[in-house]
């Protein structure tokens, strides 16, 4: 008999009726029959002597006589009334958040898993048996302050519909919310705001953590973003996570979802000024009075900034030799672009001078392929629908997203620029050894005293 079951009413009734001149022995052959102990057999019996044979037949009550440490309905009460404090104001209400709450208001707080009791006892919480616990979670911080921010855009509405988007960068090894930047969308433009305003505050990072999206990191596309060119000119390391793989920023993912809590309990904002000013707020109550769960001991952002020194700042890498164009070539194919992408404009409006026949306004246009340029020149191409063309014997690639779409080929004796029609550099490339059969995306060249992104000379040219 397993000895936390109760025992068996017949069994009792035997112990309360033994006789009192029972041979010797029989005591243990019964209890060994009967799969008790010979306490137990005793204190039946004792029982049964004392307060009768029907009391010894049911068994007593295993609740202690008294519970010293047992809530009373008051401090569940409290309990309660500091979690919907919490809820009320948007910040986190769940066991932890109640206990370290109480604990800071110097009330006397039960324990985490009295305060869960409590909750799903009341209704207010949910048992939640397949969610996977915390220490299943593996983290990964890195060591030092600045030694990587994580950024990352999520949209919001204001009144009246209209939608902006909130830029929210944090650090990895504090979770500081280092700044936030209310935009109308998701722009390089406001992505290097949000980034500057980041650098003013506290310096400069390592690393950039972002997604793949085009205002932030497009790289895997092949393409150089405005964000990463200014993060590299600092000498910033910009990183990304796996496409498809939110988790990789999921520090960042999580600090949009206590953004959002905390600005369902505000007042709907009107514009983008006071949008800002909520969600400034909002930072100093992150970073200074609210307990982070993800931290050692549960302290502030803003105490783990404190604890640790700020990583060493970067170098700015030095420009590698390709780069060092000679202004006059620079300038020259800024004027030869320019002047492409106006006749090819004037070309789409031109109509056609014959029936049947193309207007001859603008470049020549070839599809795809042209033979090796010699001297310095430009032309209008199309690209083929893998998005390369074709110089010579060799093949330029220009990313899947120029596939089919007019291109404009600026060239001189060392290399060719590659522009879509409104005169965006699309890439650069130094003319390959000769037999190069493919050049890849990743082989394009900045051009020094030329936006990269936008193919005309900088204010600094």
């Amino acid at each position: 008999m397993n000895k936390n079951e109760p025992v068996n009413a017949r069994i009792r009734l035997a112990i309360a009726q033994w006789p009192e001149d029972a041979p010797r022995g029989s005591v243990t052959t019964f209890c060994a029959e009967h799969e008790i102990t010979r306490k137990t057999f005793y204190a039946i019996r004792a029982r049964a002597r004392d307060e009768g044979q029907a009391a010894a037949l049911e068994p007593r009550s295993r609740r202690p006589k008294a519970s010293p440490t047992q809530l009373t309905e008051e401090r569940k009460q409290e309990a309660l009334q500091v979690r919907a404090a919490l809820e009320s104001s948007g910040l986190d209400h769940g066991p932890i958040s109640v206990h370290d709450k109480m604990l800071s208001l110097g009330m006397q707080a039960p324990s985490v898993a009295s305060l869960a009791r409590i909750f799903r006892e009341k209704n207010v919480a949910r048992s939640e048996p397949n969610k996977k616990p915390r220490a299943s979670y593996r983290r990964f911080v890195y060591p030092a302050p600045n030694a990587c921010w994580q950024l990352d855009a999520t949209e919001y509405v204001l009144a009246g519909g209209r939608k902006c988007v909130i830029f929210q960068l944090q650090d990895d090894h504090s979770r500081l919310a280092v700044a936030t930047h209310v935009a109308s969308g998701e722009t390089s433009e406001a992505a290097i705001a949000v980034v500057q305003k980041g650098i003013a505050a506290r310096g400069v990072p390592q690393r950039l953590l972002t997604d793949n999206g085009a205002a932030l990191n497009p790289s895997r596309r092949g393409v150089e973003g405005q964000l990463v060119a200014y993060v590299t000119s600092l000498g910033v390391k910009a990183i990304t996570g796996k496409p498809y793989k939110p988790t990789t920023q999921g520090k960042n993912e999580r600090f949009h979802q206590t953004l959002f809590r905390w600005l369902d309990k505000q007042p709907l904002a009107r514009s983008h000024a006071e949008l800002q000013a909520q969600v400034d707020q909002f930072d100093h109550i992150y970073n200074t009075e609210r307990p982070h769960q993800g931290l050692p001991g549960r302290i502030t952002p803003q105490r783990s900034w404190d604890a640790t020194p700020v990583a060493e700042e970067p170098r700015p890498s030095p420009i590698p030799p390709e780069a060092n164009v000679p202004e006059a070539r620079t300038l020259g194919i800024a004027q030869r672009l320019t002047a492409a992408a106006e006749q090819e404009a004037a070309a789409s409006t031109a109509g056609t001078v014959n029936e049947g026949a193309p207007a001859t306004v603008g470049p020549e246009r070839v599809t795809g392929s042209i033979i090796q340029p010699s001297g310095a020149g430009s032309r209008t191409l199309t690209a083929y629908s893998n998005g390369v063309v074709n110089i010579g014997r060799t093949i330029f690639s220009l990313t899947a997203s120029m596939g089919g779409r007019n291109v404009i080929a600026s060239w001189d004796d060392d290399g060719v620029i590659f522009a879509n029609t409104e005169g965006e550099v699309v890439a650069d490339y130094a003319w390959p050894p000769k037999g190069t059969a493919y050049v890849g995306i990743s082989k394009s060249r900045p051009v020094l005293g030329r936006d990269r992104d936008s193919g005309r000379l900088s204010p600094k040219s």
